[in-house]
């Protein structure tokens, strides 16, 4: 029963955070100006977890970033990146490879 539930919130924080993605900014007027940096997956993957707790918020976690690994592998590959730019190009898509915060 708890799967489906995460499954649930996985998919409420992707619909919160697509919208923002999905927002064309102009370029900043004065070159002080702060640009908004992207979530990462790993933020997202995060944001999805944050309601459960112990080993089911573990497991989630491990399965979130596993996917987004794959995602980022996908992209790397469709832009024909190889060697250890892939591997830089994955590691900064995914957010990084720390150990998740428990």
């Amino acid at each position: 029963m708890k799967l489906p539930l995460a499954a649930l919130a996985a998919s409420l924080a992707c619909l919160i955070v697509a919208p923002v993605f999905a927002q064309t900014t102009p370029a900043p007027a004065t070159p002080t100006a702060t640009v908004p940096v992207p979530a990462t997956k790993r933020v997202t993957c995060l944001a999805a977890t944050q309601n459960l707790k112990g080993q089911d918020k573990r497991d989630q976690m491990q399965l979130c970033m596993a996917q987004a690994r794959v995602d980022c592998l996908k992209q790397a590959i469709d832009q024909k990146i190889v060697g250890e730019a892939r591997r830089s190009a994955i590691k900064t898509c995914v957010g990084g490879d720390g150990p998740e915060p428990q």
